[in-house]
Parts: structure tokens; C-alpha cells; sequence
């Protein structure tokens, strides 16, 4: 290993980028009611929509269902199944019986909205490994979840898979032309239990924001493969949620390959954005990175998933490139040296660059070595985007020694770059 490699040159760029794809679309509920100041004395506006459609002739109204499906049907598979299941969501709220099934479709139509999720980005990807059985050639599965933006600025989590062989070999599968919302199989206060049943590929899956506290986006979810104490392994994402105002923690756990739990964080730590989990418990804890005061790398600790009560500061900006703030790019990733972790930095021009330090395995307090100069950053072609000179990351993937890291240019679009843990170790100071 030479001595003078640069940290630029550690990583090495792949040519596959995904980009945001306004064709791609799903289904989701939309609902209306008068400003509140013209609300009082009226029906409620559902109401109003109901009647108007059940006045008209019912021969125009299967016109009209006939265009519907035509139009639909060339893009979403059971488009019947979705509107139906609408209807039964408003229902209770129409003031009228609505006996026939072709009119249950279409007032339940009335009640959606076809939604573009990646139309203007794709970005803040993250990944972890998937079983698989081993095809021989030694690369291995992988689960991808990007951050998608459309229509008024609101974000949702999308998905891929992909294979990887270590080296410069990545595969991102090809994406489905579906995009399916996973139904409410369960809701409590603050918490909702999801399935995804209508999926017939992961790519198809689309989590939009579906609690209050989500209002305007599922963001940035870090993905990890959590082994807990007895050996019983789960894929666990923290995220971000944000309801237009505010934004706080909030956890999604899968139960088994199509039904999942999304629910908040509680306790001092929790109203934070940008929380990723370690792999395992330290010491019999569960154990966090987080950015608790806007500038420095924390690392918090809890008996529980849910409530998070205490955290330290470990790392504050050193170095020009991160001087207004650090905070981590995914989960820790567990190396024979200690913990790897990925970090963002901010500086200039409000400018994210992407570096790396290495943790004490046994007292993650501990920080062993920084990378005092960026390994990703902003390039001269990439500077400009949806939000100019942010390169960033929530996770990166180990395999041989090996090290993948998808990352998001300008909040736009997602690229991929590959690099061995020794040569990272080696600019590190």
C-alpha cells in the first residue's frame, strides 16, 4: 500500500447512475374539504363530489368508467382492486348508498390521485445485503431504497435490487413499471402496520407519507441488517419524517418480506433528523449515530428501539470541508479494526462532501482515525442539480473487504462508487 494515495482517489466511480423517472406512478388516496371559513352550514365537500357523480346519467357515468380503465389499466395491474378498496375507505362519508360496483370504481377514482413519486429525484440511497442462493460466482444480493420527490416537494421511499461481485461488477435490476402503495393492515395511535401484498417486485413498493407527522415526506430512510443478542436477524431503517414544520426520527421494521412497521422515536434524542443504527447491540445496548445539535457526530444509547434518552457528542468539524457541520452517511459497518462509518461534511457554499472515520469497536465514544480531506465531493460537472453541490449517502454495503457506495449527486439523482477498506484505513489520520 503506498503512502501517498490521496483520499479523492480511494473510491472508484461506476458508470451506472439512476435517474429520476417521471413515467413511474402509483395510486394514492386524495381527499378535499372546503377552507374552513366556508365549511360552516355546508355538507361536507365528499358529499357534494358523491352527488353531483350519482346525478348523472348512468350511462354516461359507464362512459365514463370505460375511459377511466383504459386509461389506467395500461399502467397499474388491478386498478379495480385499488379504486374499490378506496371506496371502502370513504364510504362512511358520501351521505348516499352507493349499491353498484361500476359506481363504487368510479367514486372511489374521484378519491385518488395518480402520483409521479420520483418525478423530479431520486437520491439518498441506501443498501443492505439480501439472502440469496449463491449463483457461484461469489457476488452477493442487495436491497437499495432511494428517497423519491414528485409533485410539491413531497418525498416517499422507493426500492431496488441488485447483485454485486466486490469489484466493478454491480447490477441494479431493472425497475417494474408499477409503482404499488402497500395497504394499512393496522393503525394505532402514532404507529400503522403495512403490508405489501400487491407487489410482485420490490421496485414496486412506494411508502408515501401516510401519518400526520409524515404530512410532507418519508425522508432519507438508512437501512441496516440488525442481528439482535439471540441471533434473530430483521432489516431495520430509520428515517426521517416531516410534516411541513417539523421534523422527527421515526423507525420502519420489517416483520416478515411483505409486512412492515413504521412508528416514531421518542425521548430527548428523538427529534432529530438523520439517526442510523448499528448493526448490533454494544454492552446489551441498542446503539445510535446521530446529529443532535446541527454540527456534530453523536452517539446515543437505549434499552429500548422506541426511546431514546441519552447521547454524547464523539466528533466535531476539524477540517474546512465540514466546518458547519458533520453527521453520518448510514449505519456503522463492523470491520476487523473497529466500526467503519461514512460521514457528510459541510462547508463552503454550503457544499456536502462525503468522508469517513473509524470507530473503537468495544467503546464507539472512541474515534481511532478521520479522513481529514474528502472522498466524494461535488466535481466540476456534477456541481448543479436539483440542490447544487450536495454528494451524500445514507449507507454503504462490505463484501471481501470491499466497499460499495451509492451516493446521491445534487439531490437528483444517484451514482454508485466502490473502494477497498484498506485503502479508506490508509488516508484516515
Amino acid at each position: 500500500m503506498t503512502d501517498t494515495l490521496k483520499a479523492a482517489d480511494v473510491f472508484t466511480k461506476l458508470d451506472i447512475k439512476l435517474m429520476p423517472d417521471p413515467s413511474r406512478t402509483v395510486i394514492r388516496p386524495f381527499g378535499f374539504d372546503y377552507p374552513a371559513a366556508f365549511a360552516a352550514g355546508r355538507p361536507p365537500r365528499s358529499q357534494a363530489v358523491a352527488a353531483r357523480l350519482m346525478a348523472l346519467d348512468p350511462t354516461y357515468r359507464r362512459r365514463m368508467l370505460a375511459l377511466l380503465r383504459r386509461a389506467m389499466q395500461r399502467r397499474h395491474r388491478r386498478v379495480d382492486n385499488v379504486f374499490l378498496h378506496r371506496f371502502e375507505e370513504v364510504k362512511g362519508g358520501l351521505g348516499i348508498n352507493v349499491v353498484d360496483q361500476d359506481d363504487r370504481l368510479l367514486v372511489g377514482a374521484y378519491f385518488s390521485q395518480e402520483y409521479a413519486f420520483e418525478s423530479a429525484a431520486l437520491f439518498n440511497p441506501s443498501i443492505v445485503e439480501i439472502p440469496h442462493r449463491d449463483p457461484g460466482d461469489g457476488s452477493i444480493r442487495f436491497l437499495l431504497s432511494l428517497r423519491g420527490v414528485g409533485e410539491g416537494h413531497v418525498s416517499s421511499v422507493t426500492f431496488r435490487s441488485g447483485s454485486w461481485d466486490g469489484g466493478d461488477g454491480l447490477v441494479i435490476d431493472t425497475a417494474s413499471g408499477q409503482g404499488v402503495p402497500p395497504r394499512i393492515e393496522r393503525q394505532e395511535q402514532g404507529w400503522v402496520r403495512l403490508r405489501s401484498d400487491d407487489s410482485e417486485d420490490i421496485s414496486e413498493t412506494v411508502i408515501f407519507p401516510i401519518l400526520p407527522s409524515q404530512r410532507q415526506g418519508v425522508e432519507d430512510l438508512r437501512l441496516v441488517r440488525f442481528t439482535d443478542h439471540d441471533g434473530a436477524q430483521s432489516v431495520i431503517g430509520t428515517y426521517t419524517a416531516f410534516d411541513g414544520s417539523t421534523a422527527r426520527a421515526e423507525l420502519l421494521r420489517g416483520i416478515d418480506v411483505r409486512t412492515y412497521e413504521m412508528r416514531p422515536l421518542v425521548g430527548a434524542m428523538a427529534g432529530y433528523k438523520g439517526m442510523a443504527l448499528f448493526p448490533r447491540r454494544i454492552d446489551g445496548r441498542y446503539t445510535m449515530l446521530g446529529r443532535q445539535d446541527s454540527e456534530s457526530l453523536w452517539l446515543l444509547q437505549s434499552d429500548t428501539l422506541e426511546r431514546w434518552e441519552e447521547g454524547v457528542p464523539i466528533m466535531a468539524p476539524r477540517y474546512p470541508w465540514e466546518f458547519v457541520q458533520i453527521g453520518n452517511c448510514g449505519s456503522p459497518i463492523e470491520i476487523d479494526e473497529g466500526w467503519l462509518v461514512f460521514t457528510h461534511g459541510v462547508g463552503l457554499v454550503r457544499g456536502y462532501c462525503i468522508g469517513a472515520c473509524l470507530l473503537d469497536r468495544d467503546d464507539p465514544t472512541k474515534v481511532l482515525a478521520r479522513t481529514p480531506s474528502p472522498l466524494l465531493f461535488p466535481s466540476g460537472e456534477e456541481h448543479g442539480g436539483y440542490v447544487p453541490n450536495v454528494t451524500y449517502s445514507c449507507g454503504a454495503l462490505l463484501h471481501r473487504r470491499r466497499v460499495l457506495l451509492p451516493y446521491a449527486v445534487a439531490d437528483e439523482y444517484s451514482a454508485f462508487a466502490v473502494a477497498s477498506v484498506d485503502d479508506l484505513l490508509s488516508v484516515m489520520r
